[in-house]
């Protein structure tokens, strides 16, 4: 067995290294904790406040030493965009020695994994496929992009079972990373400021089915253009499962949760069902799971339904494609929108559903969505998100007789006022608050 291990020792290509791990946000940290006994491992990050704990400054180096010293491996924080960082010249010499977290992890654990991406409904199928094993006594850990970082998982058995969900980010930077079950939801042109082309976002993604070998499982959705025309030029190891999104609703019949009434929803459903196949799950458990699940904050969020008004929290919303679903399925819908922009991002909703909706448009890039939207929907814009709210609840006051929707879904990055999506929703909560004068209860 000690033969075996020294082997196994060697073969690793993160041990008794060199290493070097760039940007020291709770991956990069992380990594280095994971790192620290196995190999020796330097710290650098952009931004010097960054490395404030005395523990991460004994191991932090100088900008003017890095090329002095001769790394063996670079491990690359996922937010670290290659050519917009101190280090761009450096790591474009050492490319072939980037590496990410999930590198490091496959390295040392050989779990089986489910590993979820797409561009929308990634954290929400994994949660809800975590709630699922996790409920049917499976050893289920969660971790990535809204988990814990991967590296920081503790306890891992032989029979662990990781549901992890990875951004295109991770996925550019990973080399060796494989799963058994991959699943890609979704594709549509999204971080094109950041992958430059949608050819390289959707590169980004696919690395997740290119690294699978023979008996993995691949879950991607049927219809989907980009999906499809990159599994037509491409050939893959593993067994591609074609996900119908549209056979869901029989299933649907079996239980009463309004949660899946959008398309998003049904579509993040249609793949946990699927996947569910592979495992021997026990039926009525599995029903009580999807009965129960109420979804993620900020994440088409009901935070109040009362009388003739439900308001909906989707704060998450960073595109226009990740609020389709939720501007089919409700009636007299107030669309507040707005934030930072992505590239190239395009407004596709039939014209059927126009006349339900009224836009109030905010902030400083409110040209860019009314360019959008004019012609097709009727909008009224603003300076801020609180003036915009202002205007719908004088106009419901009016007209409180029949059903309203009020929906905060900006289809945005939230940077331009907020640190991230989850601060901008807990802001959009407390304007509700101080308009209702805390009458009504908000589920918070």
């Amino acid at each position: 067995y000690s033969k075996i291990k020294i082997m196994i020792d060697k073969l690793n290509i993160f041990l008794n290294k060199k290493i070097l791990v760039y940007g020291l946000g709770k991956s990069g940290i992380a990594s280095y904790k994971f790192l620290k006994d196995k190999s020796d491992v330097y710290l650098y990050d952009d931004f010097k406040s960054n490395i404030q704990a005395t523990y991460l400054k004994k191991k932090s180096i100088n900008y003017s030493d890095i090329s002095k010293i001769e790394f063996d491996k670079i491990v690359i924080s996922p937010g670290i965009d290659l050519n917009k960082c101190k280090l761009t010249k450096f790591l474009k010499k050492n490319k072939d020695k980037i590496y990410s977290d999930l590198d490091i992890f496959y390295a040392f654990y050989k779990n089986d994994s489910i590993t979820i991406t797409g561009t929308n409904g990634k954290s929400t199928t994994s949660q809800l496929l975590y709630e699922v094993l996790s409920n049917q006594k499976f050893n289920v850990k969660f971790v990535g992009n809204i988990g814990k970082p991967i590296l920081s998982i503790k306890n891992v058995k032989k029979d662990t079972i990781f549901v992890i969900e990875a951004s295109s980010y991770q996925l550019e930077y990973s080399k060796i990373f494989k799963s058994k079950y991959s699943v890609i939801l979704n594709l549509s042109p999204d971080h094109i400021e950041r992958h430059q082309t949608i050819k390289k976002y959707v590169k980004a993604k696919f690395r997740l089915l290119k690294n699978q070998l023979k008996g993995h499982f691949a879950f991607v959705k049927r219809n989907d253009l980009l999906i499809h025309k990159e599994l037509r030029t491409n050939k893959f190891k593993s067994k591609i499962i074609k996900v119908d999104t549209n056979k869901v609703d029989r299933f649907l019949g079996k239980i009463k949760n309004t949660y899946f009434l959008t398309e998003t929803n049904k579509e993040n459903l249609s793949f946990v069902l699927e996947i569910s196949k592979k495992f021997k799950f026990k039926n009525n458990l599995f029903i009580k799971t999807i009965q129960n699940f109420r979804g993620l904050k900020y994440r088409q969020q009901v935070i109040l339904k009362k009388n003739n008004l439900t308001i909906i929290n989707d704060s998450k919303s960073t595109s226009f494609s990740s609020s389709i679903g939720v501007l089919k399925v409700n009636p007299n819908i107030y669309w507040l929108l707005g934030g930072m922009p992505k590239k190239g991002d395009e407004f596709n909703l039939p014209k059927k559903y126009f006349s339900n909706i009224r836009a109030f448009i905010y902030g400083k890039n409110k040209n860019f969505f009314i360019k959008k939207l004019n012609g097709k929907i009727k909008y009224y814009d603003f300076d801020n998100l609180k003036e915009a709210l202002k205007k719908v609840f004088a106009i419901i006051k009016q007209q409180n007789s029949t059903q309203q929707t009020i929906l905060f879904s900006p289809c945005a990055a939230s940077f331009d006022k907020f640190k991230n999506f989850e601060e901008r929703g807990l802001y959009f909560n407390n304007l509700i608050k101080k308009y209702l004068n805390g009458k009504k209860k908000i589920n918070i």
